[in-house]
This record gives structure tokens, C-alpha cells and sequence, in this order.
């Protein structure tokens, strides 16, 4: 009887190894480990719909989010298969990338960044990026990733976990990079506490909550339309509705949708729940702000963002139909 019961325990415990390295090979449907842009060892997500595939090796990124084979996310050629070395610059890292803020206050974060990150398939289209520990921030970063079965709705969760012997503030930082040239769409809050509605950072350190007006920005149905290289690229909105989106000129329209707390403190100076920097031609980072997370020693925080892709004519004369977005938003999940 003794013998039948360890027999079983090592039979269990092969079973969770062999389960273990199955989850981590990619045996789940629409989950499978391949190589994209010069990187190995990147999981793919797939439903027929649309393909992802995340990036363990520099950062833990989002390299692609295709339809039909169209990639809305900003991808740098020249970048392909760089690895991060330190004291080493890396501009702009392509792709869907994730950070924690607050930006001007939290310590320099290379290794969560651009370090390497563990990658492995725990699901059907489900995948997670895990990042170092990071003694300078004293977190680290858990990055989930859930495909749906069809359509193109991919769940984005970061969870920041401390690992620290002290309570950290941080908050959730969304850096995703589009296609530039693009039209950005993000609703403004009516109650907002800038009196346009948003702010445009610069020149320097200046945050202009009066900004000239300039024909590449309007506000349109409530809506700020970013619609062409604006003088200055970084704007941050203090909006309620839980949205974001961008027209590419591949004809994509790529949405964000992300919770917003308006009881809670948000821990960027203009207490901003979201950003938009349009690099000129060539990306425009799309940035829901999470609030601001006091974590103590041994607990995490997470922070949901879902993500959309559908078929979008690009508005040649500039002027998107704006109810037509909000229409295809207000049916998301």
C-alpha cells in the first residue's frame, strides 16, 4: 500500500512537470512560442481573426496586433533582435509597451524596461510576461495577456507586485506605440479641471493648460482630435470615459478601453488619466494612467486595459465620423 502511494505521488508530481513544460512549449490552442523581428522564444496568440505576439526578450512588449496581416503597432526595422546592454541607448523600443509611473518621480527602471522578461503560455490564447526583480523601483511586473476566441479583443493586465520591505506608490503607465501619421481620438471631460479639456506639455518643463490653437488639434462633439504633427507632441487629458482610440492610415481603428476612478487619486502632477504623445510621422503613443497604487511589502496592484482592432476608412479630408466610433464602442465588451 506504502509502495502504491508513492507510486501515485511520483506519477502526480511527473504530471505537473510534464504539464508545466507543456504550458510553457504552447500545447493550448491559439498559443504557440515563435520567432518574430530577430527575437526567439515570443508567444503568439491567435484566433483567426487577429495574431499577436509578445516579446520576453527586451522589455516585455507587444510586437505585433495584426488584422489580415496589417500590424497597427509601430515597428522599427532597425531594431529587430536588439538586446539591451547596459549604458547601452535604446530609442523608442517598437511595439505595445507597458511602464508605472508616476514619470517624473520614480527612479530610472532599465532592467523592467528593457531587461529581459520570462515568457510562458498558461491558457487558451492566454500568456504572461514576467519581469526581474527590480531593486531600484523595488517591484516587479507581471504582464497578462487573453486573446478572445474570435474578434480581436485582447485583455492587457499589469500587476505590479512588491517586493520591497517598504510601501511603494506607483501607478500603471500604458506606452503603447501606433503607426504614426494617424488620426487620435480621446474624449475630453466635461468637468474637466483644464479649462480646454487638456494639457500640451513644453516647451521644457512647461505644462500649458491654455495651448494655442493650431489646425493639426480640435475639439469636435467633445472629442480631442489629435489630426496631424501637432507643434508639440505630448498632451495628457484628464477624461472619464474610459476610451481611447486612433485611425490608422492602413484604414484600422485601434481602441483602448480601461476603467477610470474618478474618487481616486491620480498621481501625475496635472492628475492626468491619460496621454497622447504624436511623435510626427512616424508613432503616436497611445496612454491610459492608472491611479495611484500604495502597495505594501509582499502585495501587488493590477490594472486592465482590453484592446480592439477593426476596420476603419482613414478620413482623407481629415474629419472622422465620430458618432460611428462612438457607436462601434458602445457595442465592446
Amino acid at each position: 500500500m506504502k509502495k502504491f502511494f508513492f507510486n501515485l505521488v511520483g506519477l502526480f508530481t511527473i504530471s505537473l512537470i510534464l504539464i508545466s513544460a507543456s504550458c510553457t512549449r504552447g500545447s493550448f490552442e491559439g498559443a504557440a512560442i515563435v520567432s518574430q523581428n530577430g527575437y526567439d522564444g515570443c508567444i503568439e496568440l491567435s484566433n483567426g481573426d487577429v495574431r499577436v505576439v509578445l516579446e520576453p526578450n527586451m522589455g516585455g512588449r507587444v510586437l505585433i496586433y495584426e488584422k489580415a496581416g496589417v500590424n497597427v503597432l509601430y515597428s522599427n526595422p532597425e531594431q529587430n533582435g536588439v538586446i539591451y546592454e547596459p549604458g547601452k541607448l535604446i530609442n523608442h523600443p517598437s511595439g505595445g509597451r507597458f511602464d508605472i509611473g508616476p514619470e517624473k518621480t520614480i527612479p530610472k527602471r532599465p532592467l523592467l524596461f528593457f531587461g529581459r522578461w520570462d515568457a510562458r503560455i498558461t491558457g487558451k490564447r492566454e500568456a504572461e510576461l514576467t519581469s526581474q526583480s527590480d531593486s531600484a523601483t523595488g517591484v516587479r511586473l507581471v504582464r497578462s495577456f487573453r486573446l478572445a476566441d474570435s474578434g480581436s479583443r485582447l485583455e492587457c493586465t499589469q500587476t505590479i507586485v512588491n517586493i520591497s520591505n517598504e510601501t511603494k506608490h506607483y501607478c500603471f503607465w500604458s506606452r503603447t506605440f501606433a503607426k504614426g501619421g494617424g488620426i487620435s481620438l480621446t474624449p475630453l471631460n466635461p468637468n474637466s479641471r483644464y479649462p480646454k479639456g487638456y494639457i500640451i506639455y513644453g516647451p521644457g518643463t512647461v505644462m500649458d493648460f491654455m495651448p494655442a490653437e493650431e489646425s493639426a488639434i480640435r475639439v469636435r462633439d467633445g472629442i480631442l482630435e489629435i489630426v496631424a504633427p501637432p507643434s508639440r507632441p505630448k498632451f495628457v487629458m484628464d477624461n472619464t470615459e474610459g476610451w481611447m482610440a486612433y485611425i490608422t492610415r492602413d484604414n484600422q481603428l485601434f481602441i483602448k478601453t480601461y476603467p477610470v476612478y474618478p474618487d481616486r487619486i491620480y498621481g501625475e502632477m496635472a492628475a492626468a488619466t491619460s496621454s497622447v504623445w504624436y511623435n510626427g510621422l512616424e508613432m503616436c503613443e497611445i496612454e491610459p494612467i492608472g491611479p495611484m497604487e500604495s502597495i505594501r511589502p509582499g502585495r501587488k496592484a493590477s490594472f486592465t486595459e482590453i484592446w480592439y482592432l477593426t476596420d476603419f476608412s482613414f478620413p482623407e479630408d481629415g474629419y472622422a465620423d465620430l458618432k460611428k466610433i462612438r457607436d462601434i464602442i458602445s457595442t465592446l465588451e
